[in-house]
């Protein structure tokens, strides 16, 4: 059946029943291009999804979770597939998951419909990934929507977008009629009362406190004045805070002793309830406490609607109120703002020549007009053509990574009590005899931060406080730590040698990069701190581990010198050992390959980018190479075995394999990759992931596709049947690593397709192979270290 000749219009927004003002933006510009051009318009929406569930109903096509990679990537599908003629971004920074928002532009790099956006936040002193994120939306967008002439100045001036790109189209409000606010009055019981409004989502900068100290004076020139806060407190700021800023609110209006002159109306309100609060006001205030904000529709309606309008002078408000069409006041400035109420309360000829400035002002922004600049925006006919969406080939980049198992909790959460995460298990029941063990936990928080950033998913952040409290209960008072715990809670006494303190410090460190509440980071920067001095009698492996956790540190806290010093002096600690271990044929820190192979150059890699020193990265590509060599057989990876390991001048013990093997060497290839842009990497990092998905010496896979655990080792007979707790999050861990690196993965167009093709369809055994790619990189000229720096 053909499609009707109808223009076909993707939102991405938020959307409605989602409380937000873009929300009601984007259902409110629909609804009135739906007035201006009926049936050739097709609305479609994909809706933004908060941490809360919503029940969208149409328009609403698809939806995106915030912080969810592959869900911006399916739905850069999902458009390519719709037949859409145009696509609408209603952008702001914190609608959109990544680093200034940046998970968008996985989306639109895979758009084939010119992209229209309209932009309700601009930065005049954005951080770089602000910067850099807002950049990249322009340059992939064919027009760029501003609503007032500061917003073109500020793109032009500070992100150098060119002025014919962008668009100047004020925010919509609703056509309200100029009325005499008495006849509403007495629809709230409010006959005779002066009223003044403030209305919106609360937050902290809103500036409520300034005009709830402004009162009394106010109060006292009219004992009638009646002012109304009107909306709920911001859906974020109560999820972070719950109610204590309004608690806090309605503490000071008791104090102040105005608790008969101040309302607040704790709901969002419907249009027509709005519609009549506005009507019934007489002076509308936002107090607002910065002067960075260059949209209002708040204020936008309450101009348009003939309010006299007070107003702190941040941008919007200069451009709105210009003219006479309202009164500016100073910033944080309580007594200005009750002195310039109390003068339009006093003043007829004022308070009416404002309101009419303001009226005949707002007609220019109805919504009729603003929807009718919008659909010629969409309808013109210089608007690049729609391209077919392409057939996928093979050797491509995935569609999408739906190929994958979507990472899921429900196993470790099976394996994870009120104490921590349990060693072993008999199938997927938790073995308590085996008791716990700091190492694991460690990982796991590695995990479930890693977790967090994406997916802001509640059991993630629980299970995120029990293996922190684990590992920090580990911590002894000196900075050492404790390993094994039996169930019964008690400390092993005169345990083996361990890991435990390098594993601590990377998971202390990765939590500390991107912690998920700052409040965390007191805490676990104390708990580092009181580490890191032992990290000199590590072994090889804790120090892989350490350099992990210390560049991590550094992420957060960059200039701290003593952990610059540390991560230096770890690194070539980790040289030194490769240098005693090494020998003719034997690229390797050590006499025999063990477990956990891969975090050794992975380390160097880190230290290698984080340090730009060319040392490190010289000695990670011999030892990466030397073990890529010994686990890639040219079709699948074949990981050294723990029975019998691989010594040198002896054979590689083909099994038992663990899954920690085919987590750390992901996690390898992936960094590797980034320290050095090659593109064996690239292709060995997802067949390094699909060891778990049967693509290893026996052709199953380790993965339980119906438990969402992993199996505990590749045997020679089969899978172990166990599915215990490093190897669940050793496999979530690569996973995760997968997910989050898809921003990083160039596009098929972008990676030498001969090279990764020769890599995955090789029909000879893989070293010589590799020898052949990575002979290209000894040869290259040393500038990889500019790179590094």
């Amino acid at each position: 059946m053909a499609r009707s000749q109808s223009k076909r219009v993707v939102f991405i927004s938020s959307f409605l029943p989602r409380r937000c003002g873009i929300a009601t933006f984007s259902s409110d510009l629909i609804n009135n291009i739906k007035l201006i051009a009926g049936v050739d318009f097709e609305p479609l929406v994909v809706a933004m999804q908060s941490d809360y569930e919503h029940q969208y109903s149409e328009p609403v096509k698809f939806e995106i979770r915030q912080n969810v990679k592959n869900d911006y990537l399916c739905a850069g599908d999902y458009i390519n597939f719709s037949h859409v003629d145009v696509v609408s971004i209603q952008h702001e920074f914190g609608l959109f998951g990544g680093d200034g928002g940046s998970y968008l532009n996985l989306l639109l790099a895979r758009l084939n419909a010119p992209v229209i956006t309209t932009l309700h936040t601009v930065l005049a002193e954005p951080a770089p990934e602000y910067y850099k994120s807002l950049v990249d939306v322009c340059e992939m967008s064919h027009k760029v929507v501003v609503m007032n002439k500061r917003g073109i100045e500020m793109l032009h001036e500070v992100y150098g977008i060119s002025t014919n790109k962008i668009s100047l189209i004020p925010h919509g409000i609703p056509d309200l009629p100029f009325v005499d606010s008495n006849y509403y009055k007495s629809k709230f019981g409010m006959e005779g009362r002066r009223t003044i409004l403030t209305f919106g989502l609360l937050g902290r900068n809103k500036g409520i406190e300034m005009m709830l100290k402004a009162m009394p004076s106010i109060v006292e020139a009219d004992r009638s004045v009646m002012y109304i806060i009107l909306g709920m407190t911001h859906p974020e700021v109560a999820r972070q805070e719950g109610e204590s800023y309004r608690f806090h609110l309605q503490r000071m209006v008791k104090d102040l002793g105005v608790q008969e002159n101040v309302i607040f109306h704790n709901r969002f309100v419907s249009d027509e309830e709005l519609r009549n609060f506005l009507c019934a006001a007489e002076i509308y205030v936002t107090p607002y406490l910065m002067k960075e904000q260059l949209t209002s529709g708040t204020l936008g309606i309450a101009v348009g609607a003939g309010k006299a309008v007070v107003s702190t002078p941040y941008w919007a408000a200069l451009e709105f109120l210009a003219k006479g069409r309202g009164k500016l006041v100073r910033f944080e400035d309580s007594r200005h703002i009750a002195k310039s109420i109390i003068e339009l309360l006093q003043s007829d000829a004022l308070f009416y020549s404002m309101r009419r400035r303001a009226y005949d002002f707002g007609r220019t922004m109805i919504w009729p007009k603003v929807a009718a600049h919008y659909w010629r925006l969409f309808t013109a006919k210089r608007l690049p053509a729609r391209m077919p969406a392409k057939a996928i080939a093979a050797n491509q980049t995935p569609i999408s990574i739906i190929e994958l198992p979507e990472p899921r909790l429900d196993h470790l959460i099976r394996l994870t009590d009120t104490t921590g995460l349990y060693r072993q298990a008999t199938f997927t029941i938790p073995n308590r005899n085996g008791g716990y063990c700091t190492t694991d936990n460690a990982l796991a928080l590695v995990a479930m931060t890693k977790f967090w950033a994406q997916y802001a998913d509640k059991e993630a952040l629980r299970l995120f406080g029990i293996y922190l409290s684990f590992i920090s209960h580990a911590q002894n008072n000196d900075g050492t730590m404790k390993d094994f715990m039996s169930f019964e809670r008690r400390w092993v006494p005169n345990e083996p040698a361990h890991d435990a303190l390098g594993r601590v410090l990377w998971a202390f460190g990765t939590a500390m990069a991107k912690p998920p509440f700052p409040a965390y980071l007191s805490i676990i920067k104390d708990c580092f701190d009181k580490s890191v001095r032992h990290i000199a009698s590590l072994s090889p492996r804790g120090m892989a581990y350490s350099i992990l956790g210390l560049s991590d540190y550094l992420k957060q806290f960059p200039g701290a010198s003593d952990i610059k010093r540390a991560l230096a002096t770890t690194a070539d600690g980790l040289v030194m050992q490769y240098e005693m271990g090494r020998t003719v044929n034997w690229d390797w820190f050590e006499e025999m390959v063990t477990y956990d192979n891969a975090v050794l150059p992975h380390a160097l890699f880190v230290a290698a980018v984080a340090l730009g020193e060319e040392k490190y990265l010289s000695v990670a590509n011999k030892t990466c190479e030397f073990i890529l060599e010994k686990t890639f057989n040219g079709y699948h990876f074949s990981f050294v075995g723990t029975n019998g390991w691989y010594k040198r001048g002896g054979q590689k013990a083909n099994f038992d394999q663990q899954p920690i093997e085919a987590g750390s060497t992901v996690m390898m290839l992936k960094t590797a990759y980034e320290a050095t842009d090659d593109d064996m990497f690239l292709a060995l990092w997802r067949k390094a992931f699909d060891w778990f998905l049967g693509e290893n010496d026996l052709h199953v896979p380790v993965y339980d596709f119906k438990t969402k655990g992993c199996c505990d080792a590749l045997e020679q007979n089969g899978v172990s049947m166990n599915q215990g707790g490093e190897s669940m999050v050793s496999f979530l861990l690569g996973l995760l690593y997968i997910v989050e690196s898809y921003s990083a993965v160039p596009s098929a167009g972008d990676v030498k397709a001969d090279i990764v093709d020769e890599i995955l369809t090789a029909e000879e055994p893989r070293g010589t192979l590799i020898e052949e790619v990575t002979g290209r990189k000894k040869a290259a000229p040393e500038t990889t270290v500019d790179k590094l720096g």
